[in-house]
């Protein structure tokens, strides 16, 4: 640093506050973010296109006998017929305008079949987000508080069981049990068939679908929040300053709550965000168990068919929403961190 004539201080480049450059910082992470999803809509084209099986045209035509020039009138309509990197760029340039297609099974938009299952999808994935989180945190946080304790031992043993369950496998027990054998709940779908019901009849129409899909997400989800809250806790606990908020009589639910629990949320809260993208990517198994009307359904369905551009559209949306959190896990991360700040 060197003094101006007039006395007032320069600071030199070298030691400007390195916080400065979180311009920078969000260009770069920005850019990666769109490097990888112009390497998911590149490998979302080509993979589902060596497929056996894929070519549209024969799906189209499955179970009618046509003749091979109509075959070849299909191809040539859906511009099928075109060299490869023809039709992937015309891939990108319809991306450009939100065209992901057209569906062969539902013959509709496949933008407009993504809007449709969108909400079903949220709703349920939500739900299932939010009950994770608090059962998670709230069992961590309590759990490494008592550590070696039968609940310690107890829920951390349960968590990480539920953890290693397959979902599916989950899914298909809790609705053999409650949909099937004690029909306390829906074997399936989002609304009871041929219903009318309005406003709050509606709601609890819905809530009552949404139990076992929501129970089958939060029992496969909800251990890596307590895992994570768990250790978090853990680390603080050898912390002097948990000693010094003691020594100022403090008690042990007031120290934890108000200083260990708040302290060791920061990676917790990053987790949230890198788990939120693969939830709604893993609804896939859960919607197709409970036939709920969402994304996950919808791409299960294109599968059977196969529906190229179906599936095409739901791996690009499904990828880009788990690159989205994950860019705001990291720049929410830098903003709560303290030490990044300053990096």
């Amino acid at each position: 640093m060197s003094i101006t004539p007039a006395g007032e201080s320069l600071v030199t480049e070298e030691e400007a506050p390195r916080g400065s450059t979180l311009p920078r910082y969000l260009l770069v992470k920005a850019g990666g973010a769109l490097i990888s999803l112009a390497m998911v809509v590149v490998l979302g084209f080509f993979s589902f296109r060596i497929l056996p099986g894929s070519d549209p045209a024969i799906n189209m035509t499955r179970g009618r006998r046509v003749s091979a020039e109509e075959v070849e009138r299909l191809r040539h309509e859906f511009g099928l017929d075109q060299p490869l990197i023809i039709q992937f760029f015309d891939f990108v340039g319809d991306l450009f305008r939100g065209d992901l297609g057209w569906s062969y099974v539902y013959n509709r938009p496949v933008s407009e079949l993504i809007i449709d299952r969108l909400p079903a999808t949220l709703l349920l994935t939500g739900t299932a987000a939010l009950l994770s989180i608090v059962l998670g945190l709230w069992i961590g946080q309590r759990a490494a508080w008592k550590r070696g304790s039968l609940f310690d031992k107890g829920q951390t043993g349960l968590a990480l069981i539920f953890w290693s369950v397959p979902t599916f496998w989950l899914g298909l027990l809790l609705l053999l049990i409650f949909g099937g054998g004690l029909r306390l709940f829906p074997a399936g779908g989002m609304v009871t068939p041929g219903t009318d019901a309005t406003g709050l009849a509606y709601a609890v129409d819905v809530a009552w679908h949404l139990v076992l899909p929501v129970i089958t997400m939060v029992a496969v989800v909800y251990a890596q929040y307590l895992m994570v809250m768990r250790a978090s806790v853990l680390e603080e606990m050898t912390s002097d300053y948990l000693t010094t908020a003691r020594a100022k009589g403090l008690s042990e639910d007031k120290v934890r709550s108000r200083h260990a629990v708040p302290n060791a949320l920061l990676p917790t809260v990053t987790l949230i965000f890198l788990t939120a993208g693969g939830l709604i990517g893993g609804a896939v198994t859960v919607e197709t168990v409970f036939s709920w009307p969402g994304l996950g359904f919808l791409t299960f369905k294109g599968l059977d068919a196969p529906d190229l551009p179906l599936l095409q559209g739901t791996f690009v949306v499904f990828s880009a929403l788990v690159i989205v959190m994950n860019l705001i896990a990291e720049l929410v991360y830098r903003l709560l961190d303290p030490r990044l700040k300053a990096a």
